[in-house]
């Protein structure tokens, strides 16, 4: 049975990330990675599109943990020893330079998940860390003071054993079975399901927008991105994280009132459509876009309050200039499911946070048994603050271990 001080199942971020910097810190471990799949790193392949969100730039840690919905208070603590500026100076001592994009999220200049990638297995390479792919935990114990593990391929013996797998069920009912609870997992990071006349044809368009959940108390704002299947985009993404539970119990079926007029109210808006109606009385009101919409989206909601499209400024009564009023700031879409947001699965759920140490992200009922990454029912509102969990945990767990 082969002897490792630490052996980490779970080829992905995490796990790559913990054995790396556990083997910088003392050379002299011997470092195993157990990955189930044929291919390690599959996640950061897909994630950003391809391009890798490695973190956000966002550098303060009481502001950072705002964006997790799960995770908020323990992450405080280890967000003040590892965080953003020290993720941009650890893969920039690795020779990868990472970019800030408007939005605020990182990725590396090459616009390339295969520069992460690629640094990862060259330092494990350098490091001496041994990376076995075909590996699926069957079962774990810990009768005296090394774990023993059981994979599909063999027998192995770990002084430190570091979890790193992800939303994998079969790992979370061999957790329970040792005594961890298990917050149950649903999706997070996903678009809404729209089937609506309004929207049809818009595809592709984006605009501010401030969005609520009708009869819950749950509301965003942000970029909001009309699509095929509905809406997408942060406004949206950021619903789906903070309501992850309440939309599940809801079966995806809910309505949501759009301001698409952010920081205006209703009557707001419509003392300034009464000034339009004199100002541009000569002019077609669906024509020339207003109020800096897109100019599909004016035109659509135009429609939607029953305005002719030979209809002028002057034309329009009153009852027409407050439907017009509404669908700008308070109009009413019914979802009926979701999808899952590109390639990258989030989901809400995992190891009961109380049952673990954020000092070290060891196990509070097992010694020596240690998590990081979505394991844990820690989630984000977009992938770069998911993949700073993972690199914040993995960096205090390594420190650890070794």
């Amino acid at each position: 049975m082969d002897f490792y001080d630490i052996i980490i199942v779970g080829g992905g971020a995490a796990g790559f990330f913990t054995a790396i910097n556990a083997a910088e810190n003392n050379p002299d471990l011997k470092i195993l990675i157990l990955e189930r799949g044929k291919e390690v790193l599959t996640k950061v392949r897909v994630s950003g599109g391809g391009r890798c969100n490695v973190t956000h730039a966002e550098f303060i840690p009481a502001e950072l943990v705002k964006k997790y919905p799960r995770g908020e208070k323990e992450l405080r603590g280890p967000f003040h020893k590892f965080m953003t500026g020290d993720t941009i100076a650890w893969f920039g001592e690795r020779g990868i330079e990472l970019k800030t994009e408007e939005d605020g999220r990182m990725f590396p200049v090459t616009d390339s998940s295969h520069t992460i990638i690629d640094c990862f297995t060259r330092e494990c390479k350098r490091l001496n860390i041994k990376v076995q792919t075909g590996h699926s935990l069957k079962k774990f114990k810990r009768p005296d003071d090394l774990w023993v593990l059981e994979t599909n391929s063999g027998s192995f013996q770990a002084r430190n054993l570091m979890l790193a797998t992800g939303s994998n069920t079969k790992i979370w009912n061999l957790l329970e079975k040792m005594g961890h609870s298990i917050v149950p997992a649903v999706p997070s990071l996903f678009t809404f399901n729209i089937k609506d006349e309004r929207i049809k044809d818009l595809a592709g368009i984006a605009s501010d927008a401030e969005v609520k959940i009708l009869n819950e108390n749950l509301e965003s704002s942000g970029p909001l991105l009309i699509t095929h299947w509905g809406m997408s985009g942060p406004a949206i993404l950021k619903l789906s994280a903070w309501g992850a539970r309440e939309l599940n119990e809801l079966n995806y079926n809910f309505k949501i009132g759009v301001n698409w007029l952010p920081g205006y109210s209703e009557m707001e808006i419509l003392e300034v459509l009464k000034e339009m109606k004199f100002s541009n009385s000569k002019q077609l009101v669906a024509k020339r876009a207003q109020l800096d919409l897109p100019k599909r989206l004016w035109q659509s909601n135009v429609s939607a309050s029953k305005i002719k499209p030979d209809s002028k400024w002057a034309d329009l009564n009153k009852e027409q200039l407050i439907q017009l009023s509404q669908q700008l700031t308070s109009a009413v879409f019914e979802i009926k499911g979701k999808s899952t947001f590109k390639e990258e699965f989030v989901t809400a759920g995992g190891i009961d946070l109380k049952e673990v140490d954020f000092k070290t992200f060891e196990s509070k009922l097992h010694k020596n048994l240690y998590f990081a990454g979505e394991i844990l029912d820690i989630d984000a509102i977009t992938g770069g603050f998911n993949f700073q969990n993972a690199w914040t945990g993995g960096f205090l767990a390594a420190k650890a271990m070794s």
